[in-house]
């Protein structure tokens, strides 16, 4: 019997691994990115046929033309590849307007959505999937209430002293998040829009091909559309919460970099680009394609204040002399001269003479004096100009500009990094100093590197904190990881908040931050300090120390341990209901499944005889096949708890839950 066009186009698909699963089923999402992208082995494959060639290619004046749109809706049909969990699930998790988008003939399959949100669905390393993320098709009500602020659940406060409980939520607080960054980050707008200073994240990187060099180990290796949207959607929400005079630093390697500007740019404006800042990520590899080692990734920086306004600057360490005849104002050196030659500016073309000693100072035909001849006088008199030989401790043999320190205290704008910080100290930094092989060693000398093959070095948040804030700034990291923004944040005294997904917050993220405050050590169980011990008549309980992070910056910054932060989770309405799925049986799945239709907050719009004309399918899927569907419906938008809802009595809220979240959003109830 001759095959159909679709066994056809099946069978030349899975000629080739790369759209195969494990599985050995046919992965029909990376077929339709790449008749999306038109891809060139894609098409050489389906010209290989000639059946293929025949129903999908027309011949226009000796030039095949490849009909996209029609062999799209082949691999999007449910008739191609069709098995009863794709059509259940189909029918329960996407319906818009009370219809099957299945039988809608207004949907249109484009990117990017008008109402979409993109929510990764991921709790563990081991539930990597071909795509990390999924998207719906969503109404514009059911995007604000999954965006609505959520409750708090398990918060507990860190100290050097141990944990505290039952705790309400301070302006002096840092804070750690676990939960979905972007429901995470809408739910910060209540308290802090418009009031973060810097955002840095290191999102998981776009590649052109499966790469595990990620400082992310679950899966990064996004569709184009689905990577971009996914970050839209997280921006957009950051841009909020970013202060007037505020910036973010977005990490992207190379293979995403551009798409992620054009990106950045239609989000934030063209107009707030402020840089793309080169970092070295290793030394060069001999085994590269074309023979050149990409040995480096980027930061977009992009902020909300005007061109005019100082973004990125620094507190200069300058050193400063107190002189008899200055009395009680301290003063600096600084150049005289200008960028400019004698003949460029002939009323700088003068002898200086110091009035004090009489000793002649010429002009350098190359570099004018920063003074005419005329205001030389008015200078000196106001004591902007000094010379060397006034002084036995000075050196040199140029007049020199004086700078008073009450002078530089008035300047509100910092030293520009252009001039005498971003060339020398920061780019060689970014570009010798904070290679990825130095994030590993920290996190090898905290824990095994388990969990983080490429965690960003201490020193590179650093020099960014360093140019970009002071203390006490607000700091957030939404791709949080294993908490290096927060850590050199609390190093630095800047304050700060950290949100992550993943399991690993709790083993290493927040140990992490555990080990930089530090723990008291009581003096005579610390062999260590025992010295001290002598100089204390009856040691008590009261005589301690605190051991604390040595590592990274510590050195730099003199960090002797200390502060605090606030742990708390999104809470969550579906953990009990995903266990119970786990635990089904064939005599207990169907029940499950009839308390999951009841609860509109999980299948909203389907009518009954939707949901048993959708049963029809269910009742022909294998046990696993169902309880793996059910998960992935209940999982769709976590079931996070709205704030709106903290007093429903259909959810188990403590009032320990209840007092913090309140404190959280300024609500005194």
């Amino acid at each position: 019997m001759k095959e159909t066009i679709l066994e056809t186009v099946a069978n030349v698909l899975k000629s080739k691994q790369k759209y195969i699963a494990e599985d050995g089923e046919l992965l029909k999402a990376k077929v339709y990115a790449d008749i999306m992208t038109m891809e060139p082995k894609l098409l050489r494959l389906l010209l290989s046929n000639e059946d293929i060639k025949a129903t999908f290619f027309s011949n226009i004046d000796g030039t095949l033309v490849f009909d996209k749109q029609k062999f799209a809706w082949l691999i999007d049909s449910k008739e191609f590849l069709p098995d009863s969990y794709t059509s259940y699930t189909n029918k329960i998790g996407l319906a818009s307007d009370r219809e099957f988008i299945s039988v809608k003939s207004d949907v249109v399959l484009d990117f990017p959505y008008k109402d979409c949100v993109l929510e990764g669905g991921q709790d563990k390393d081991d539930q990597k999937r071909q795509e990390i993320m999924y998207n719906e098709t969503l109404a514009i009500d059911e995007v604000k209430n999954m965006l609505a602020p959520k409750v708090f659940t398990n918060a507990k406060r860190y100290t050097a002293d141990g944990i505290e409980e039952n705790i309400e939520f301070t302006d002096d607080d840092n804070l750690i998040i676990k939960g979905n960054n972007l429901i995470a980050l809408s739910s910060l707008l209540k308290r802090y829009e418009g009031k973060v200073k810097l955002i840095y994240i290191d999102p998981p990187y776009y590649f052109n091909k499966t790469i595990s060099e990620d400082s992310f180990k679950y899966n990064s290796n996004f569709h184009m559309s689905t990577w971009l949207t996914f970050l839209k959607n997280r921006l957009e929400i950051a841009w909020k919460l970013l202060s007037p005079d505020g910036s973010i630093w977005i990490h992207m390697g190379e293979d995403g970099m551009h798409y992620l500007k054009v990106l950045a740019d239609d989000i934030f404006g063209k107009e707030k680009f402020v840089a793309t800042l080169p970092r070295k990520t290793r030394d060069g590899k001999s085994d590269v394609p074309f023979n050149l080692s990409q040995d480096f990734d980027w930061i977009l920086v992009y902020t909300k204040a005007g061109e005019s306004d100082f973004v990125v600057g620094r507190e200069v360490e300058r050193k400063y002399y107190e002189t008899d005849d200055f009395p009680g104002r301290p003063w600096r050196t600084a150049d005289l001269t200008k960028q400019t030659t004698t003949k460029e500016r002939p009323n700088s073309d003068f002898t200086m003479v110091n009035p004090k000693t009489g000793k002649e100072y010429p002009v350098n035909p190359k570099r004018s004096w920063a003074v005419t001849k005329e205001t030389f006088d008015e200078y000196y008199q106001a004591g902007g100009i000094g010379f060397p030989d006034d002084y036995d401790f000075m050196s040199g043999e140029r007049p020199f500009r004086r700078v008073f320190k009450d002078e530089d205290e008035k300047k509100e704008k910092p030293t520009a990094v252009y001039s005498d910080f971003l060339i020398r100290d920061f780019i060689e930094s970014l570009m010798l100093k904070t290679k990825n092989k130095d994030g590993n060693d920290e996190i090898d000398a905290l824990f095994t590197r388990d969990e983080f093959d490429y965690a960003k070095p201490e020193n590179l948040i650093k020099n960014i904190l360093q140019v970009t804030t002071s203390e006490h700034d607000l700091i957030l990291d939404f791709f949080m990881g294993s908490a290096t923004t927060q850590a050199v944040a609390l190093k630095m005294n800047r304050r700060f908040i950290g949100i992550e997904q993943m399991d690993y917050i709790e083993t290493v993220s927040v140990e992490r931050l555990k080990k930089v405050i530090g723990k008291k050590v009581s003096l005579q169980e610390n062999k260590t300090t025992q010295k001290k011990l002598e100089l204390v008549s009856e040691p008590t309980e009261e005589y301690y120390t605190i051991e604390y992070d040595q590592g990274g910056i510590s050195k730099d910054v003199d960090w002797q341990g200390g502060g605090s932060f606030v742990y708390c989770e999104l809470k969550e309405d579906a953990h009990v209901l995903i266990d119970t799925i786990q635990h089904a049986t064939e005599q207990t799945i169907s029940n499950i499944k009839n308390d999951i239709y009841k609860d509109k907050r999980i299948v909203p719009y389907l009518t009954t005889q939707e949901l048993e004309d959708a049963d029809n399918d269910f009742e022909t899927l294998s046990l696993n096949e169902q309880k793996k569907a059910l998960i992935k419906l209940i999982n769709k938008n976590k079931l996070y708890i709205n704030y709106a809802d903290i007093d429903n009595a259909d959810f188990t809220i403590s009032e320990s839950d209840k007092k913090f979240t309140r404190s959280f959003y300024g609500d005194k109830k």
